[in-house]
């Protein structure tokens, strides 16, 4: 009765699949009286499979599901991600979704092997839908290029800043100096990258980048090999409302950063742009671009040696200030989820995944190229809002209110990787392409950075919105005060 009484107590689960892998997963809950899951059987696609059980528990099929699940009492699934396409990821989900069968992830094999009876079996989460096939580096050119050397990342403290520091650190650099203005974040940064790399020497800056001789102090002190430029403004609606931040930040600040990455002779230069400086419809995206054409033009100057490569790419998953968590948050309150716009779609990757291809981009080319990286499909934000309700155990618009809120100034519906008119050249490397841009001559982006930057200090928005729309030609306000510029 003892043992009955505990199984009982425990969720009453099927594993996914009938793969090596789904049996040794489905052998351990079956054999491990501890762990708090009791193993119903299998669910399969395979309707070769003439044996109609597993360890001597039965294999379903999705049919089965649909006819017995009231008397079936099956509180869950057990699915390991890694023995499935995306494709065949999404209908499965869809199915469970749809039943009402909540997911969880299996645990990676060779860690339970490792750990001992370390089991732990998660719920699924969005960003597990999303994630698509890792992108593999090759690393080897990647560690060389840090390997040994000085380097710089600005924003270090941020989302991409922050993993792009975790990632040089692993490649046993001389030295890594993290750059950022914010205080407390970049506190929070110190104390965790001393316990998880304690053989790497760290400086934590506390600097502005669009002051200029703070910045050439840190350059003459330090003698960079790599510069990672992620310091930015980010937040589309706040730079709407605050151009000349935005642009004594992304314009000035960029500006300054690849002066001196050229005058103190810096092997590379990576800046981290966005694929908001595509057409731009907002001022946090033509700033982007003006940078983007400032970095681009130094690159032929006389006498300069330094590498300068930009890299582009859409939203990325779990950031700071990002939709995902943002939908989590009110999930939690009850609802209501608030999106802008039924339509909007955006490209989405990890940020692991985009740090990697900025690493990656840093060690091609020439110089003077802007890299776009491969997105996948695109994503509609309320499917993507619908499906964490699902995940949360919760149903759209019965329990959780979805609710449209319109567009927000300077937010596009979709966002471009490419300007249009634009052709891509593919590299040796699937996920990231050349994107041929118009440039602009030195002395041309030299003089009208000059002017915005003279202006962004004293003059009041619409005429530095009115300099940034003469530098960035194809920058067209939308659903903003600055419509009246066009």
């Amino acid at each position: 009765i003892r043992e009955y009484r505990k199984n009982f107590q425990k969720k009453r689960i099927l594993v996914l699949g009938i793969d090596e892998v789904s049996i040794s997963l489905a052998k351990i809950i079956a054999d491990n009286s501890s762990i708090p899951y009791y193993l119903v059987g299998f669910i399969t696609e395979r309707t070769d499979s003439k044996q109609a059980s597993l360890l001597n528990r039965k294999i379903y099929t999705k049919h089965d599901i649909e006819e017995y699940q009231k008397t079936l009492d099956i509180d869950g699934v057990l699915i390991n991600r890694n023995g499935l396409t995306k494709e065949a990821m999404q209908e499965w989900v869809n199915f469970f979704l749809e039943k009402g069968i909540q997911m969880y992830k299996a645990p990676v094999l060779e860690e339970i092997k490792e750990g001992g009876d370390y089991f732990k079996i998660q719920n699924i989460q969005i960003e597990d839908l999303l994630n698509r096939k890792p992108i593999s580096i090759e690393n080897e050119e990647v560690k060389s290029r840090h390997y040994n050397k000085n380097v710089l990342i600005t924003g270090g403290a941020g989302s991409i800043g922050s993993e792009i520091v975790r990632q040089v650190a692993m490649s046993n650099p001389a030295l890594v100096v993290v750059l950022d203005q914010a205080e407390t974040p970049l506190y929070a940064i110190e104390l965790e990258l001393k316990e998880s790399f304690p053989n790497v020497i760290f400086k934590f800056v506390l600097a502005d980048i669009s002051n200029i001789n703070r910045l050439e102090s840190v350059f003459e002190e330090y003698k960079f090999s790599v510069v990672y430029h992620a310091a930015a403004y980010k937040h589309v609606p706040l730079v709407e409302e605050n151009p000349h931040e935005g642009v004594l930040v992304n314009i000035q600040g960029s500006k300054n950063l690849a002066l001196l990455a050229s005058k103190y002779k810096v092997d590379t230069f990576v800046m981290v742009s966005t694929d908001k400086a595509v057409n731009p419809t907002n001022v946090m995206g033509a700033s982007k671009r003006a940078a983007e054409l400032f970095v681009q033009a130094l690159q032929n100057q006389p006498g300069n040696t330094t590498k300068f490569v930009t890299t582009r790419f859409g939203n990325v998953l779990g950031s700071n200030g990002s939709v995902i968590p943002y939908f989590k948050k009110q999930i939690e309150k009850g609802g209501p989820i608030t999106i802008t716009h039924p339509d909007i779609v955006r490209y989405f990757m990890t940020i692991p995944e985009a740090c990697e291809l900025v690493l990656q981009a840093g060690t091609m080319g020439v110089g003077g190229e802007i890299f776009v990286f491969d997105m996948g499909e695109p994503v509609k934000i309320v499917d993507l809002a619908e499906r964490m309700i699902r995940l949360s155990g919760f149903e759209p618009d019965i329990d959780i209110k979805i609710v449209y809120t319109g567009l927000r100034p300077g937010e596009k519906l979709y966002e471009e990787l490419l300007s249009d008119g634009t052709k891509t050249l593919p590299t040796h490397h699937e996920k990231i392409m050349i994107s041929k841009d118009e440039t602009m001559e030195f002395e041309k982006i030299n003089t009208l950075t000059q002017k915005i930057y003279d202006l962004a200090k004293e003059s009041n928005k619409i005429e530095v919105v009115r300099t940034l729309k003469e530098i960035v030609k194809e920058f067209k306000s939308n659903n903003s005060i600055y419509q009246q510029l066009d």
